[in-house]
């Protein structure tokens, strides 16, 4: 029995991660401004574009010695506002980030270094909205911010836990932005919090973990152009 709570425990901190990133994970930034404490200016273009941010490789939760590694998550327009950069002059900003809503991110193809371990993952705006934020700088630092709740992962097969991504409130997910075709948000090692509910082998309670991803981030109102950010 100890045996099985110790591989199982350092999973669901793992899967943790999991949650706050798609608490990602992509995605206004009134909670987290993306290079808080500088003044530089920020333009986001093309202005009234609509965007898709869609993960590039792997997206790695890791908690201690335990990994789980998601291969699609996106966060793209549909219908409304979200997923769109400000019409102009909202797209700029004199001493400070540029932020849009955005969708929440979804996660699939899921997959831990623990057998006999399931993982679902689902991300919500029950809470209020998601959002992508943008501060010129060098280098460019962006932030993914996620409502409280955003994520909800549920495990199952050897342990069924429940864990909630943001229980205190919205969180954001820190990273750096490269201009490019396409321009790209890469988040490494970045910490999220999570609070996990469940049966015996749940480690129940706060828990704490990492996520790594990179998105790269599309014009999908005019593919020829590029999403990018500048002073």
């Amino acid at each position: 029995m100890s045996i099985a709570t110790s591989r199982t425990r350092p999973l669901f901190a793992a899967a943790t991660g999991l949650a706050t990133a798609a608490a990602l994970a992509l995605v206004g930034a009134t909670t987290a401004n993306a290079g808080e404490g500088s003044a530089s200016s920020t333009t986001v273009s093309p202005a009234g574009h609509s965007f898709a941010a869609e993960l590039t490789g792997k997206a790695t939760f890791t908690a201690g010695s335990t990994t789980m590694t998601c291969t699609v998550s996106a966060s793209t327009p549909t219908t409304g506002a979200n997923n769109t950069i400000p019409a102009a002059p909202g797209n700029h900003n004199a001493a400070g980030p540029v932020g849009a809503t955005i969708n929440p991110p979804t996660f699939s193809g899921c997959t831990t270094n623990i057998s006999g371990v399931n993982v679902t993952v689902t991300s919500n705006s029950t809470n209020g909205a998601w959002s992508l934020s943008a501060q010129h700088g060098i280098p460019v630092s962006a932030a993914l911010t996620m409502p409280k709740g955003g994520v909800v992962l549920r495990t199952s097969g050897l342990a069924s836990c429940t864990i909630t991504a943001a229980p205190g409130g919205p969180t954001a997910v820190g990273g750096t932005w490269t201009n490019g075709a396409p321009s790209a948000l890469a988040i490494a090692d970045a910490p999220v919090p999570a609070t996990v509910t469940g049966g015996f082998f749940c480690p129940t309670g706060n828990q704490s973990a990492t996520f790594t991803a990179t998105y790269r981030i599309t014009d999908t109102t005019d593919p020829s152009r590029q999403i990018t950010v500048t002073s």
